[in-house]
C-alpha cells in the first residue's frame, strides 16, 4: 500500500511537468502583415486596407484601432477616413501564450478640386454684419454680400467682428507669393483693416464647417497693443430707431457705434432676432485719428489685411503660407476651399461714422481658364 502511494505522487508530478513543459513549448503569435510602411498617406473618401496572417500561434485574437475606436476583429482592417488630419492605427494579436503588436500612422489630406469655372467666390454661406451705417441697405444687406458672387461688386461688415463667408467652386492651391486678392476701397489715409481666414473641407461636404485659420498680418504676435486674439463684442438692439448702438466687449470695455446725420435707416441688422448677439475674433487697434474733424485719418497698417491699403500699393492680396491655427502655430496647408472676412477695428470716425470693412471682390490670383490649379 506504500508503494502504490508514492507511486501515485511520483506519476502526479510527472504529468505535472509534462503539462509545463508543453504550455512553455507554446508560441506567442507571430503576425505578417500586408502593409510594411509606418506611414500612410491617403486622402478623405479613401479606404485604407491592411490584412494579417498569422504565422506562427493559434488560437489568435486580433483588433484594429483607430484612436481608441475599434474597426474590427477580423485579420482585415478596411476604413474610410471621412476628415482629413493625423490618425493612429494600432493592431494586436495575442493568444494565452504572448501578444503581437503594431501601429501605423496615418496622414489623410482634403480633396483638391482643381479647375473651376471662375476665379472669383462662387458661393456665399455667411453674412453676418455688426451694426453700422450701411448695414439695412446697399453694400451693407445680403443683396449686396450675394453681389460678389462670380463677380466684383461691394458689401460692408459694419463695425468690429462683422463678417462674410464665401466659397471657390475649386481649391485655391498654395504656390510660391500671394494666392488671393481680396479687393477692397481703401484710400491713402483711410483704412478700413479686416482680418482674413481660410478653411479646408476637411470633410469634403461642400460647407464651410471644418476648421478656420487667420492669416497672419503685420500686427500678428505683437504685444504693443495693436493686435489681440479671442476678442469678443457684444451688440444691443437700441430701444429706438434713433438710438445708438451700446456695445460690450470681454475685457470690461464698453461704447456705442453711433449714428450720424447722413444714414436714417436701422443700424442693428433687422434680420438678427433677439436683443443682442456677440461676434468674436481677433482684433486689431484702430488707426482713427478724429483729432481734426474735418479731415479725419486712418493710416493703414503694414500688409495682410483686407481694405487696408490702396490697390495701387498692394491692397488686400494675401498669402495662404501665412495661415496659423487657433494656437497661434504655423500650419502647412495645400489649398483652401472658403473664405471669411471680418472687420478688425472698433473704431470711431466722426461724423464720418464707424470703421466697417468694405469688400469689393474676392478672386484666386493663380486662376486661368485653360488650366487646371495644380
Amino acid at each position: 500500500m506504500k508503494h502504490l502511494k508514492l507511486w501515485s505522487v511520483s506519476l502526479f508530478f510527472l504529468l505535472l511537468l509534462n503539462s509545463c513543459s508543453k504550455d512553455d513549448d507554446m508560441p506567442a503569435p507571430v503576425i505578417e502583415l500586408s502593409v510594411t510602411e509606418k506611414t500612410i498617406q491617403t486622402k478623405i473618401k479613401e479606404a485604407v486596407t491592411i490584412t494579417s496572417r498569422i504565422a506562427v500561434g493559434t488560437a489568435v485574437k486580433e483588433e484594429w484601432h483607430v484612436g481608441t475606436q475599434l474597426i474590427s476583429t477580423s485579420n482585415t482592417f478596411n476604413h474610410v477616413f471621412e476628415v482629413a488630419g493625423n490618425y493612429k492605427i494600432y493592431y494586436q494579436a495575442s493568444n494565452n501564450y504572448g501578444t503581437y503588436k503594431d501601429s501605423f500612422d496615418v496622414k489623410v489630406e482634403a480633396l483638391v478640386r482643381e479647375g473651376g469655372a471662375n476665379q472669383y467666390v462662387t458661393s456665399l454661406f455667411e453674412f453676418v454684419p455688426a451694426p453700422g451705417q450701411f448695414i439695412n441697405k446697399a453694400p451693407g444687406n445680403l443683396v449686396s454680400a450675394e453681389g460678389l458672387v462670380g463677380k466684383t461688386g461691394m458689401v460692408s461688415l459694419g463695425a468690429w467682428g462683422g463678417y462674410v463667408v464665401y466659397g471657390f467652386d475649386h481649391s485655391v492651391p498654395n504656390k510660391e507669393g500671394n494666392d488671393i486678392d481680396v479687393i477692397g476701397n481703401a484710400l491713402t489715409e483711410w483704412s478700413e483693416p479686416g482680418i482674413i481666414y481660410v478653411m479646408v473641407d476637411d470633410n469634403g461636404n461642400g460647407k464651410p464647417d471644418d476648421t478656420w485659420y487667420e492669416l497672419v498680418g503685420s500686427e500678428f504676435g505683437k504685444t504693443d497693443g495693436t493686435y489681440m486674439r479671442n476678442y469678443e463684442v457684444t451688440y444691443f438692439r437700441p430701444e429706438t430707431l434713433d438710438k445708438d448702438i451700446a456695445w460690450t466687449d470681454n475685457k470690461g470695455n464698453t461704447g456705442f457705434v453711433k449714428r450720424n446725420t447722413f444714414h436714417k435707416q436701422a443700424y442693428f441688422p433687422e434680420w438678427i432676432t433677439g436683443s443682442s448677439y456677440t461676434l468674436k475674433g481677433s482684433w486689431l487697434k484702430t488707426k482713427v485719428d478724429p483729432s481734426r474733424p474735418t479731415y479725419v485719418v486712418s493710416l493703414p497698417y503694414d500688409w495682410g489685411y483686407a481694405d487696408n491699403k490702396t490697390e495701387a500699393s498692394g491692397g488686400g492680396k494675401v498669402d495662404i503660407s501665412n495661415a496659423v491655427d487657433t494656437n497661434g502655430n504655423k500650419v502647412n496647408l495645400k489649398a483652401i476651399d472658403f473664405i471669411k472676412i471680418q472687420t478688425g477695428v472698433l473704431g470711431d470716425g466722426g461724423w464720418l461714422g464707424e470703421a466697417s470693412t468694405e469688400v469689393i471682390g474676392i478672386k484666386d490670383m493663380h486662376f486661368s481658364v485653360n488650366t487646371t490649379n495644380k
